[in-house]
């Protein structure tokens, strides 16, 4: 379990790094109100990436599974907020709610690599 503790960490950590990089490029390039709406996705997208990662944290106990309407509720409410919210756009607000899954990406290409080059040796 210590492994994957520090794999949230890790995640959580490299999404907040690409969070606070995507934020300063977007608000130096476009604006500071689409820079914080790109900031509310991320925001909610961390909360969504906690909440996965505690859900995937209590497989095999209590027969949970790991689709959690809570987790669809919020991506949903988001979504709805800021179509339905003058200040807000829903193109940022979704972008900056996928950074997470550029943490993936991140996490998984050195690993892969590094696997890669383990089997060939």
């Amino acid at each position: 379990m210590q492994e994957y503790y520090q794999l949230q960490k890790t995640l959580l950590l490299v999404t907040l790094a690409i969070t606070v990089i995507i934020f300063v490029s977007v608000w130096g390039t476009f604006s500071l109100k689409t820079a914080l709406n790109y900031l509310l996705g991320a925001v909610v997208g961390m909360v969504y990436l906690r909440m996965l990662g505690k859900d995937v944290e209590q497989i095999g106990q209590e027969n949970q599974t790991v689709g959690s309407p809570k987790r669809m509720g919020l991506f949903v409410a988001l979504i709805i907020t800021a179509s339905l919210w003058q200040e807000l756009h829903i193109l940022p607000v979704f972008l900056g709610f996928m950074t997470f899954k550029a943490s993936f990406f991140i996490y998984i290409l050195p690993t892969t690599l590094m696997l890669n080059k383990r089997k060939g040796d």
